[in-house]
């Protein structure tokens, strides 16, 4: 998620566009979606198709078309999981499936061996996430967090199949508390984070369900303080 986010506001400075930050995490994980798939299935899908950057060029064709530039940074966040991530750390992708199922990565080219249990991974991913931390405060990206907005409910998505997993032990054999502490802390500070959006969001939520509406436009809400005419 710390990539996207870097190559998403990074790209949508020179590109004049504004992001939605929700959104962009939630492409960055939507590859390891597979994952589920594979559990409930029992397939053995992980870094298959939906790793393919074929398949996600198509799959934007008409993002593409409808919004033009304004979907290069999301593009850019779908794509990172595979290219950068996953292409570094434990490889074994297709991602030019459905033309070949031929397997691409770091290693597959001759280069060493990384795997997500290894300390390099964690430190890299540490560094990453600091970087994109300083980014999202001196950018004030962070009150995103703090503000009720519908696309922050896209949030619950990385929190329930990433970050909470991750924590608390799946996929992995144990919690990353006992092979990456501090990696670990790094995704509390985000179970953190994408938690008080989403408990912000359906708070506003239930408070507007609340809010009565009579003709002329009087705002009616239990709250005397509330009136005010729209």
């Amino acid at each position: 998620m710390s990539i996207a986010y870097l190559l998403g506001k990074g790209s949508s400075k020179p590109l004049r566009v504004k992001i939605n930050i929700p959104l962009i995490m939630v492409l960055s994980i939507l590859p390891d979606a597979d994952i589920v798939f594979d559990y409930l299935t029992g397939a053995h899908l992980h870094r298959g198709p939906s790793h393919s950057v074929v398949v996600a060029i198509f799959a934007f064709i008409p993002f593409f078309i409808i919004y033009r530039k304004k979907a290069i940074p999301y593009f850019l966040a779908l794509i990172s999981h595979p290219l950068i991530g996953d292409f570094f750390i434990g490889g074994k992708l297709e991602l030019l499936w459905p033309f070949t199922n031929a397997k691409f990565g770091l290693h597959e080219l001759g280069g060493p061996y990384i795997s997500i249990y290894m300390p390099i991974d964690g430190l890299i991913e540490v560094i990453l996430f600091i970087v994109a931390m300083v980014l999202l405060v001196k950018s004030n990206d962070w009150k995103v967090f703090f503000t009720a907005h519908k696309s922050n409910l896209l949030l619950i998505i990385p929190l329930l199949t990433v970050l909470l997993p991750s924590t608390i032990g799946y996929p992995f054999s144990k919690s990353l508390f006992f092979f990456s502490p501090i990696l670990a802390i790094a995704h509390v500070i985000l179970v953190v984070l994408f938690s008080v959006a989403v408990l912000k969001t359906f708070n506003s939520m239930y408070r507007n369900r609340k809010t009565r509406r009579k003709p002329g436009g009087l705002v009616i809400s239990e709250n005397p303080q509330d009136f005010a005419p729209e």
